[in-house]
């Protein structure tokens, strides 16, 4: 089984201005945003986690810094942090994701040709979706200097009795309101409390889903410090991961929309009329939602055009109800590039600049084909899931080696 175990958290020492040292996750930042926030406070996490001009030994010098000035400050106790973010989706449904903040094992890649089957082996760490390739050098140089997960990972319990196990309130720390959210952290130290949730984790698999990335360097990290000391029971064994239930009142997940460039407009439009029905459509605020009534799509063109996108009958019998599998059999052969965008909005003005050849909006990931492509064993497309909203980076952190207080 993939363990999740409880670790000394690293916090902002009681007194601290939460709302001015913690920052939304580096891989949402634009660089300015980063700067903003570096030059708000002395404080501010991105300091650490997102260093100017990559200083990673800059960043360690800091975080140290904070932890001998009393600035950060470690439980004396092995705890666990219950993170509960309570928001409004775009719906109007009131919704609040109940989690934990732990160290989830680093494992070897459960997919790959040698590994067991789902069905024949233990509760693992499973990935969600194909990656796109990025650069993680900077992120494992940043863990190597720093010796700490400065940003969590984001994992989905398949399991069922998270939710009980975290439903009471922990010892309430701290609290603040952030781009529409409430966010409340609470520690765990009874040692009754904390079995019951490591029990509830680790009786399922864990789904990645957001941080691939992150726990991807994790293993590289691991591996490294394996290979130095000779050792497979040291921290980087396991990494900061926010675990909450796959449960469908709590999950709000937005669609990833697909632009695309490159390609004339004649070729996608071929393209997508090899599984497509194209039809005049007029866009509203109601378009998403219609969207999703209709199981439909919408590719949006230049000088504001737009059409319907209704799969032909039959189709796509064989194929997963994934808009991104539909899109990918649909443009199979065709050439250009394809950018990602969330946002209707953010997608009407990216097509208008020019930019692209078009864009397509795409429906939300369900929960059920989420769950269902976990127990296949299957992976999703890359960029099929938005998890709104987004986890603040500062509330925890986790060193890998002892703490440096000298």
């Amino acid at each position: 089984m993939a363990e999740f175990r409880p670790f000394p958290a690293l916090r902002y020492a009681p007194g601290a201005d939460l709302d001015s040292v913690l920052a939304p996750p580096y891989d949402v930042l634009s660089d300015q945003e980063a700067e903003d926030l570096r030059e708000s406070h002395p404080h501010n996490i991105t300091h650490v986690d997102v260093p100017k001009d990559q200083d990673y030994a800059g960043a360690s010098k800091k975080l140290w810094g904070w932890v001998r000035e009393g600035i950060l400050t470690a439980d004396k106790d092995d705890t666990f942090s219950i993170y509960r973010m309570a928001f409004t989706d775009d719906t109007g449904a009131a919704r609040e994701i109940s989690g934990v903040l732990g160290g989830l094992q680093v494992v070897d890649d459960p997919l790959s040709e040698d590994a067991p089957p789902p069905g024949q082996r233990p509760p693992t760490v499973l990935p969600h979706e194909r990656t796109t390739a990025k650069a993680v050098t900077d992120r494992l140089d940043l863990m190597k200097a720093t010796a700490t997960n400065s940003s969590p990972v984001w994992g989905l319990s398949l399991a069922h009795g998270l939710t009980e196990a975290i439903a009471e309130r922990g010892k309430i720390l701290a609290e603040v309101d952030f781009d529409g959210a409430t966010h409340t952290i609470e520690r765990v130290s009874d040692p009754e409390r904390i079995n019951a949730i490591r029990a509830a984790v680790e009786s399922d698999d864990v789904l990645i889903a957001d941080g691939h990335h992150r726990y991807s360097v994790s293993r590289s990290y691991r591996d490294l410090v394996r290979a130095k000391t000779k050792r497979n029971n040291t921290r980087a064994e396991r990494t900061l991961t926010f675990i909450n239930e796959l449960i469908d009142e709590q999950l709000s997940i937005a669609a990833i929309h697909r632009l695309y460039s490159g390609v004339s407009a004649q070729e996608l439009r071929s393209g997508l009329e090899t599984c497509f029905n194209l039809t005049p459509a007029s866009l509203s605020d109601s378009t998403l939602s219609e969207m999703v009534e209709s199981g439909r799509l919408v590719v949006l063109w230049g000088e504001g055009k737009a059409e319907w996108l209704a799969p032909k009958p039959g189709v796509f019998e064989s194929v997963r109800s994934l808009d991104g599998l539909w899109l990918e059999q649909a443009l199979t052969g065709v050439s250009g590039e394809l950018s990602y965008q969330h946002g209707f909005a953010n997608m009407k003005e990216a097509v208008s600049t020019g930019d692209y050849t078009a864009g397509i909006l795409i429906r939300p990931t369900s929960i059920e084909e989420i769950r269902r492509t976990a127990r296949e064993g299957l992976l999703m497309p890359p960029k099929s899931t938005f998890f709104t909203p987004k986890l603040l980076t500062g509330w925890v952190l986790r060193a890998t080696e002892p703490l440096k207080t000298k």
